[in-house]
């Protein structure tokens, strides 16, 4: 088991979230210096209806034959209620389990939601390249901050997203036709760099296709123990 290098409790109140946010955001290392890539991985969490249970799958492909190498799995009944800017202490304690079972880890982890562009600089993404200090990268499918900026339609296409004045991400148009993709840096990369991955793991689908595994397998794992 690889554990968190940081780690904080998770059992706390929104307004306790906030300051944990606050002070992780010191650890935050937005620069891409791991150029050796074997293996990356996408991260997912899937809900079933009309119940509080989750289920949070890590899924670790080979790059850049993308064949899949580990996948890890864990379902728990989740407490910390919805709040936008806040999804980490939701889904984190699940995939931390999840992550906690896999035998092979990645080097780079597509992550389902913001990394720095977030009103703390402290999205999913970046909260867990933090606390696992692995490279990360956040894929979401819609803005939390920046608003929705136009972008060009062909592939590669991209439009800033800009909070306070900085450049926190940008809209990446991954395929044509389809709507943007809202991508920011996690942790121990940077925004060019974090625009070369997911375009890299785009395989004809709008989001990169570790994290388009991620999603198959969890909602596949929810249909099985909740149909």
């Amino acid at each position: 088991m690889k554990n968190p290098l940081i780690s904080h409790p998770w059992d706390v109140s929104p307004k306790e979230a906030v300051e944990i946010q606050k002070r992780l955001r010191q650890f935050l290392h937005l620069k891409w210096d791991h150029p050796n890539v074997s293996r990356v991985g996408g991260i997912d969490v899937s809900y079933a209806r009309e119940s509080k249970y989750g289920y949070a799958v890590v899924v670790v492909l080979t790059w850049p034959s993308l064949e899949e190498l580990d996948i890890a799995w864990a379902r728990e009944e989740i407490s910390f209620p919805y709040i936008p800017g806040l999804l980490t202490f939701r889904e984190a304690p699940l995939l931390l389990q999840a992550w906690g079972k896999l035998q092979h880890y990645p080097d780079l982890i597509y992550v389902d939601g913001q990394g720095i562009a977030h009103p703390r600089s402290m999205g999913l993404a970046a909260h867990l390249g933090v606390l696992l200090q692995v490279p990360t990268i956040g894929c979401a499918k819609t803005p939390l901050v920046g608003g929705e900026p136009p972008v060009g339609n062909r592939r590669g296409d991209y439009a800033p997203l800009i909070y306070k004045g900085k450049k926190v991400g940008v809209a990446l148009r991954t395929r044509e036709g389809v709507r943007p993709l809202y991508v920011s840096p996690g942790h121990r990369i940077d925004l060019e760099a974090s625009i070369h991955w997911v375009l890299q793991a785009c395989r004809g689908y709008r989001v990169p296709e570790p994290l388009r595994r991620a999603h198959i397998k969890a909602n596949r794992i929810r249909s099985t123990i909740n149909p």
